[in-house]
């Protein structure tokens, strides 16, 4: 895989020096400051200097981006937004309302969007019919990341079903071995709720309670059992793990201290950043019971209204190469991740990634769902109301489960 990372860098500097822009500069939001996430997002910002055009990096740690989600409505609403935002689908809808979007039809046209994307990745990129952000990648979160030969210590089989893991996780305790590694924020909290919520009910539920935000499937007995299976889940976890970052907690997957991390494929990066051979050192798997299943995320850059001349040269010249072949796949290698766009040769790509595509083409259109966790299925304000709901239970064992459905109910009424 090394040898098509420095393949496609080398296309990247050469596709750079056969373009002259006028020199501006942009200024990008992002959260990704783990050493996966740093190094896909360096092929951007050498794309954008080797142009000619400065970058300023605004960078807010925060594996969730609830920090700099924060710190961009503070700009916004102060009328200083910066040139690029990295968001997702429920923020676009956000930042639309208030009319500060740019307008990128012009470049879908030249790029053909239409056919060169997923349909469900293309119309997330619209605020009422027009492109207002631009895909890099496609993130799938249902996986189950395993430190193999810890599974193999203990005589343990690799889990796919939720009862399965259940004995998986019993029989790894019983030989002193951590069975989840995990870090509790309110958002990595919501991940494990969610995960859960996928593996013990189907998409037509997950789409009516958190979909439609149907009051009767929000307070059910199949919420109530999710929240006594996110409490089961907790006793599987070391006692360190409060605000543990994502990252920590892969790296204890990586240095045998877990056996198991349940994280979208962004924890990818983190296992080939330090030579950890995918399918063999660390198994890529669905979470258990959810291989019917496609729960994503798409990282995408939400271009705002600027008026500087030379500014808008270098924002439209930042939108237009993150769809480009080379940077795609240079980015996506790093970062964990599949193509947005759906036209590329996935030969350079690891069996996880491979895996990912097979997936999302396979599990039919009705079971690719959008992540409520990470903000592409909800506004910000709800996606906050359900980790606050969900991590308020996981941290006090008083509560019970049927109360959390309750207070669930209500968080979400609220938020909408």
């Amino acid at each position: 895989m090394l040898k098509h990372y420095k393949k496609a860098v080398i296309g990247l500097f050469m596709m750079v020096f056969s373009h002259i822009a006028i020199a501006g500069e942009v200024e990008v939001l992002h959260w990704w400051t783990s050493a996966g996430e740093v190094r896909a997002l360096n092929a951007l910002k050498l794309l954008l200097v080797e142009q000619g055009h400065s970058w300023k990096d605004f960078s807010v740690a925060g594996g969730g981006g609830d920090n700099a989600m924060a710190v961009l409505r503070s700009r916004l609403l102060s009328g200083v937004p910066p040139t690029a935002a990295h968001g997702k689908g429920g923020h676009i809808k956000e930042w639309g309302k208030l009319g500060l979007l740019a307008n990128l039809d012009q470049i879908a046209d030249e790029q053909n969007w239409p056919e060169i994307l997923p349909t469900f990745v293309n119309e997330l990129m619209k605020y009422n019919g027009q492109y207002v952000a631009v895909p890099v990648n496609i993130h799938r979160i249902n996986w189950l990341w395993v430190n193999a030969p810890l599974l193999q210590q203990a005589n343990v089989a690799v889990p796919t079903t939720i009862e399965a893991f259940w004995q998986a996780a019993d029989k790894l305790k019983k030989a002193g071995i951590i069975p989840l590694a995990h870090g509790d924020q309110p958002w990595q909290n919501s991940i494990l709720f969610e995960m859960l919520l996928l593996g013990m009910t189907d998409s037509h539920f997950f789409k009516k309670a958190f979909i439609d935000f149907d009051a009767m499937s929000l307070s059910s007995e199949k919420i109530v059992n999710v929240f006594a299976a996110l409490r089961k889940l907790k006793q599987y976890m070391d006692p360190d793990i409060a605000n543990r970052d994502w990252d920590d907690a892969t790296h204890m997957v990586i240095q045998g201290k877990a056996a198991m991390q349940i994280m979208g494929d962004w924890a990818k990066g983190e296992f080939t950043a330090v030579n950890k051979q995918l399918g063999k050192d660390v198994l890529c798997l669905p979470v258990p019971s959810t291989d019917k299943h496609y729960s994503y995320v798409i990282d995408s850059f939400i271009m705002f209204k600027i008026t500087d001349a030379e500014n808008k040269q270098a924002q439209i010249a930042l939108a237009k190469q993150m769809l480009n072949k080379n940077f795609q796949q240079v980015f996506n290698l790093s970062k964990g991740s599949i193509p947005a766009r759906q036209d590329m040769n996935m030969d350079a790509f690891d069996i996880c990634a491979k895996e990912s595509v097979k997936a999302v083409q396979t599990v039919g259109n009705g079971n690719v769902l959008p992540n409520i966790s990470i903000g592409m299925a909800t506004s910000i304000y709800t996606q906050t109301a359900i980790a606050e709901v969900v991590t308020h239970f996981f941290r006090n064992d008083t509560i019970s489960p049927e109360q959390a459905a309750k207070q669930l109910v209500n968080a979400v009424k609220a938020s909408l």
